[in-house]
C-alpha cells in the first residue's frame, strides 16, 4: 500500500477536507532503470514481426527505441511521423495510429536537434549540481521559470540555454533544458531540468507520478501566521482554479479540482511584541505537486504564509502584533517566505539515488533571525 493509501485509510472516508495525521514512513527508492542514450541524428530501419501485428505505429517505434536503449518519446515520434520522417515500405506513413503488419520495413529519419527557442541570455545562475543529462539550479526569488505572456525573457530556461550551451542534446527535438516541474516566481529553491531526452523522459514520469510509486521527496521551509497547536499534520483538499479570481487557486469540491496533498511539521514558534504567539516555521512535505499548493493550503488551515500577496491579504494587520524588527524585516522580504529546502529523486539515467538540501535566502533568514529577537 503506498504512502497516500495509507494516509487516506487512517483518516476514513467521511472526514473533513483537511485533518491532522501523523506522517507516513518513507518509501524505499525502486531499483535502477538502465541507462538510454541520446537519440542520435540518422536513420534508423526496423522489421515488423508477427508479434507487432496491429499495433499502432508510434507505439511500434516507441518500442523499437526502447529496446535499442535510445530515448524517444511517442510525442517526440508522433512529431517525426507527421513531419514526413517514417516510411512504410518506402511510402511516406503521416498517421501515428496506422497499424502496422507484420514484415513491412519502417525507417524513422531522426535530424539534428533544432536550435534553442528562446535564446540564451547570460543570467547568473547558483548550480547545485551538474552532469551530462540534468541540472539541479538553486533558483533566487523574482526569476520566472518558463517564457510566458509578459515574461517573453529572462527567465530560467533562457539562463540554462545560455549555460548549457552545446551540452543540450535535444528536448523532443529541439535544443532546450526539459522543464518538469515549477516553482513560483517569488518563491527560492531547489528546481531540477532535464538536458537530455531520456532524462526528461525519466523526470516527466517521476514528477507526474508524485512519489507514489517512484521515488520523489520535496521539503519547503514556510512562515506561517499564527502557530498550530499541533506538532505536524495533513491539508487535502483538491486545488483548482479560483471562480473569480484568474490568478488564484483555491480549495474546490473534487469535480472541479485535482488532488493536492501537503504534509507540515512546526520547526519553531515565534512570539510577537505582546509575548503571544504570531507566527511560525513549518516544513511542509508535498505529495502531489499543484499551483500553488502549499500557499493554498496553509491559507485553507487557517496559517497563510508571512508576506503572501494573494492568500494572506486578510492577514496583513496581523504585522502590527510582531515586533518593529519583525516588521521591517517582512517589508523587506516583499513576498511570501518560501524556499525549496530539500529534493531528492532517483537519476533518470543512472539509477542513483540523488538528494540536495538548500539553506533559506538571506532576505528569510533575515525574517527568521527578527522574528526569533
Amino acid at each position: 500500500m503506498n504512502r497516500r493509501a495509507k494516509d487516506r485509510q487512517q483518516r476514513g472516508a467521511d472526514e473533513a477536507d483537511y485533518e491532522f495525521v501523523e506522517e507516513a514512513e518513507a518509501q524505499a527508492p525502486a531499483p535502477p532503470r538502465p541507462p538510454r542514450a541520446a537519440a542520435a541524428a540518422g536513420v534508423r530501419l526496423y522489421e515488423a514481426q508477427e508479434a507487432d501485428a496491429g499495433l499502432r505505429l508510434d507505439r511500434f517505434l516507441a518500442a523499437c527505441a526502447e529496446a535499442a536503449g535510445e530515448a524517444l518519446s511517442r510525442t517526440r515520434l508522433q512529431g517525426l511521423i507527421e513531419d514526413g520522417r517514417v516510411r512504410l515500405d518506402d511510402a511516406p506513413a503521416r498517421d501515428p495510429k496506422t497499424k502496422v503488419r507484420p514484415g513491412q520495413r519502417v525507417s524513422v529519419d531522426v535530424p539534428e536537434a533544432a536550435p534553442a527557442q528562446p535564446l540564451g541570455e547570460a543570467i547568473p545562475l547558483t548550480v547545485a549540481y551538474e552532469d551530462e543529462h540534468l541540472i539541479v539550479i538553486d533558483k533566487p526569488a523574482g526569476l520566472v521559470v518558463h517564457p510566458a505572456a509578459g515574461h517573453e525573457s529572462g527567465t530560467l530556461v533562457n539562463a540554462l540555454i545560455a549555460h548549457c550551451g552545446d551540452s543540450l542534446s535535444g528536448v523532443g527535438g529541439v535544443k532546450r533544458p526539459g522543464i518538469v516541474h515549477r516553482i513560483d516566481k517569488d518563491t527560492t529553491g531547489l528546481l531540477v531540468v532535464a538536458k537530455t531526452d531520456a532524462a526528461h523522459q525519466g523526470l516527466a514520469a517521476l514528477f507526474a507520478d508524485h512519489g507514489l510509486t517512484l521515488p520523489l521527496e520535496r521539503e519547503y521551509r514556510a512562515v506561517v501566521w499564527g502557530a498550530p497547536t499541533r506538532a505536524r499534520g495533513t491539508v487535502d483538499a483538491p486545488i483548482g482554479r479560483h471562480p473569480s479570481h484568474r490568478e488564484k487557486q483555491a480549495v474546490v469540491n473534487a469535480q472541479r479540482g485535482r488532488d493536492a496533498v501537503t504534509h507540515w511539521e512546526v520547526e519553531e514558534r515565534f512570539a510577537g511584541a505582546e509575548g503571544a504567539l504570531v507566527a511560525a516555521l513549518l516544513a511542509c512535505r508535498l505529495e502531489t505537486g499543484r499551483t500553488h499548493q502549499i500557499r493554498v493550503h496553509m491559507a485553507h488551515a487557517g496559517h497563510p504564509l508571512l508576506g503572501d500577496p494573494l492568500y494572506a491579504a486578510g492577514f496583513r494587520t496581523k504585522s502590527a502584533h510582531l515586533t518593529e524588527n519583525a516588521r521591517a524585516a517582512l517589508a523587506a522580504l516583499g513576498r511570501q517566505a518560501l524556499h525549496a529546502a530539500r529534493l531528492g529523486f532517483q537519476h533518470p539515467v543512472t539509477g542513483e539515488w540523488m538528494e540536495f538540501e538548500s539553506e533559506p535566502p538571506a532576505d528569510m533568514q533575515a525574517l527568521l533571525a527578527a522574528l526569533r529577537g
